[in-house]
C-alpha cells in the first residue's frame, strides 16, 4: 500500500511542477502567474476540485512518446467563487507552450458540458501557443469540439474567457464566442495572424502589443470587454463581474442586502445643463440613480458615445445602457450600435433587467458611417431591444431625436415603463433643422432671415421640445423630478419583477448581423 501511495503522489507531485521549476520560473520573469496560481487566486481557498490530473497526450511521432507531462497542458475542475459553484479551465504555457492537443481539448469539453449540465459559470484562463502542430488535424478537431461546446452554451451559462497570455489563430474564436473577454495588458495578445504573416502579405510592420494586445482590442475592435493591468487585477475584475451575473439563465440575478432609506437623491437635479448644447457625464446620472459605488462599466474604452455596464438598484443586479453627451453628443453611430446590441442581447439572455438613460440627438451622418453600414449596424441594437424579454425601463433625460428615440427602448418596440426629466426634448429633429426645413420659404422670403429663423426655432422649440406631447399620448408613463428617479425605479424595477411576456414561436429569429 505505501508504494501504491508513494506513486500517486510522485504523480501529483509532477502533475503540480507543470513544465518543471525552470519554466516556471520563466512564466514569473515574465510578469505572469502560473496556471494554477491564478485558480488559486480566482476560487474560494480550499474548494478547487482538479478533473483529469493525469490525462497524458497520446501522440507518439516527432519524439513526443519521450515528452509527457501530467496533465497535458492544461488544469481543469470546479469550485466556488463567493460561495457559487463555477467551473475552470486554465491552460498551462509551461507544458508545450499550453498548446493545444487532443486530450487537452477534450479536458475542456468535459469541463463545458458539467457546466452546462448543472447550470454553472465555466471560466477559461487563455495563455497557450495555439494547436500543437505535432499532432495536425487532431488538434484542429479539438479546437471544433469546444467551439461547437461554446456555441450550445451560448444562453445557457454565463462564458468568460481571460486572456493571460497568447492566444493566437483559431483558438481565439472560442473566447469570441464566450460572453466577455478580460485581457491583461502587456503579457496577452489575440490575432487571427500574427505579425510575420502580416509583414509576408500586407507589408505592414507590426508588433503583437500594436497588432493585438489588451489595448488594440479595447480601443480599436471592441473585441474585448475589460483591461487590467496584471494578472491579480484580471482576477479580481473577474470576481468583481461574476458578482452582477447569475448561474444561469433560469436564475435569477444576485441580490445584496440593502435597507431602504431616503432614496432620493438631489444632485441629480444639478446634472443636466440649461443649455441643450451644453454635454454633461451620463456618468454622473447613473452613479446618482443606483446603489452608491455599484456601477460597474463594460467595454469602457471602446464606442465611447455610449455607456454600458451593470450596478445594483437596491442591491439588485441590473443592466444599463446609457448616451453619452461628452462624446459626439451621445450620438448613435456604428460602434455604439454593436457595442449596446450585445449588452442587451446578454443581459436578456441571463434575466438581467435593463435600465436605458437616453440623451441622443439621433445617429451620426456621413459617408463612413453609411459604407459601414449604419443602417445593419443601427439595427441590430433596434432589434435587441425589441426582442428582450426583460423588465425594460427608460429614463430620457435631455434629447429623444428622430429614429434614434424609437432604438433607445422606447415604449413602441416594447418598453415597460418610460420616464422623462422636464428637461426632457422628444421630437423629430432639433428646433434648428426642423424650423429651416418647415419654414424654409418663409424664412428666405423674409427681410431678415436670420431673425426669421431664430423665431420659428422658438416657436418649434415651444411647441415640441418637452416631454408633454408623448406623455399625453402615453407614449411617457411619468415626468419627473429628476432627484425622483431612484425612488421611481426602485419601485418600478419591483413591480416587474415577475414579469412574462413571450415572442411568437419559432426556430429564433434572423438579426441584422
Amino acid at each position: 500500500m505505501d508504494k501504491k501511495k508513494k506513486q500517486l503522489l510522485e504523480k501529483r507531485r509532477q502533475a503540480l511542477l507543470g513544465g518543471g521549476v525552470k519554466r516556471l520560473e520563466r512564466q514569473h520573469k515574465k510578469n505572469k502567474l502560473s496556471a494554477r496560481e491564478r485558480i488559486e487566486l480566482l476560487l474560494d481557498k480550499g474548494s478547487f476540485e482538479e478533473i483529469g490530473m493525469f490525462v497524458e497526450h497520446r501522440e507518439t511521432n516527432f519524439g513526443m512518446d519521450k515528452q509527457r507531462y501530467p496533465g497535458d497542458g492544461v488544469v481543469t475542475g470546479y469550485g466556488t467563487i463567493a460561495g457559487r459553484l463555477v467551473y475552470i479551465f486554465s491552460q498551462d504555457f509551461t507544458v508545450f507552450g499550453g498548446s493545444l492537443s487532443e486530450t487537452h481539448a477534450e479536458k475542456i469539453v468535459k469541463i463545458m458540458d458539467l457546466a452546462m449540465k448543472n447550470g454553472a459559470p465555466v471560466i477559461g484562463i487563455n495563455d497557450s501557443g495555439g494547436a500543437r502542430i505535432q499532432e495536425g488535424v487532431v488538434s484542429l478537431g479539438g479546437y471544433a469540439d469546444i467551439f461547437y461546446r461554446n456555441t450550445l452554451a451560448s444562453g445557457v451559462i454565463p462564458q468568460i474567457s481571460l486572456i493571460m497570455g497568447p492566444c493566437a489563430g483559431g483558438a481565439v474564436y472560442s473566447p469570441a464566442i464566450t460572453d466577455f473577454i478580460i485581457m491583461t495588458e502587456d503579457t496577452s495578445y489575440m490575432f487571427v495572424t500574427g505579425p510575420n504573416v502580416v509583414k509576408t502579405v500586407t507589408n505592414e510592420d507590426v508588433s503583437s502589443e500594436d497588432l493585438g494586445g489588451a489595448s488594440a482590442h479595447s480601443t480599436k475592435s471592441g473585441v474585448t470587454q475589460i483591461t487590467a493591468a496584471n494578472d491579480v487585477e484580471t482576477i479580481e475584475k473577474t470576481k468583481k463581474l461574476l458578482s452582477y451575473l447569475p448561474q444561469n439563465w433560469k436564475a435569477k440575478t444576485p441580490r445584496s442586502d440593502y435597507d431602504l432609506g431616503d432614496e432620493c437623491r438631489e444632485e441629480l437635479c444639478d446634472i443636466v445643463p440649461d443649455s441643450p448644447n451644453k454635454p454633461y457625464d451620463m456618468k454622473e446620472v447613473i452613479c446618482g440613480i443606483v446603489d452608491r459605488k455599484s456601477f460597474f462599466e463594460i467595454h469602457q474604452d471602446y464606442a465611447d458615445n455610449i455607456i454600458v455596464g451593470f450596478a445594483r438598484l437596491a442591491g439588485r443586479s441590473i443592466g444599463i445602457v446609457a448616451n453619452q453627451p461628452q462624446s459626439l453628443a451621445g450620438v448613435l453611430d456604428v460602434d455604439s450600435s454593436k457595442k449596446a446590441a450585445r449588452f442587451v442581447r446578454f443581459c436578456d439572455s441571463f434575466n438581467i433587467p435593463l435600465l436605458v438613460l437616453e440623451d441622443v440627438p439621433g445617429f451620426l451622418p456621413g459617408t463612413d458611417q453609411e459604407w459601414n453600414a449604419i443602417i445593419s449596424n443601427g439595427a441590430k441594437l433596434l432589434y435587441a431591444f425589441s426582442e428582450a424579454t426583460v423588465p425594460r425601463i427608460t429614463v430620457i433625460t435631455r434629447k429623444a431625436y428622430g429614429g434614434a428615440y424609437d432604438v433607445m427602448n422606447s415604449k413602441h418596440i416594447g418598453a415597460d415603463m418610460n420616464y422623462a426629466w422636464p428637461s426632457a426634448e422628444i421630437a423629430v429633429m432639433g428646433a434648428k433643422g426642423a424650423s429651416e426645413i418647415i419654414f424654409k420659404k418663409e424664412i428666405s422670403d423674409s427681410l431678415d432671415p436670420e431673425a426669421t429663423l431664430k423665431q420659428k426655432e422658438k416657436e418649434y422649440a415651444e411647441l415640441f421640445e418637452n416631454p408633454y406631447i408623448a406623455a399625453s399620448r402615453g407614449f411617457i408613463d411619468e415626468v419627473i423630478l429628476p432627484k425622483q428617479t431612484r425612488q421611481k425605479l426602485i419601485k418600478a424595477f419591483a413591480m416587474l419583477e415577475n414579469k412574462k411576456d413571450k415572442i411568437p414561436d419559432k426556430k429564433h429569429g434572423n438579426i441584422p448581423l
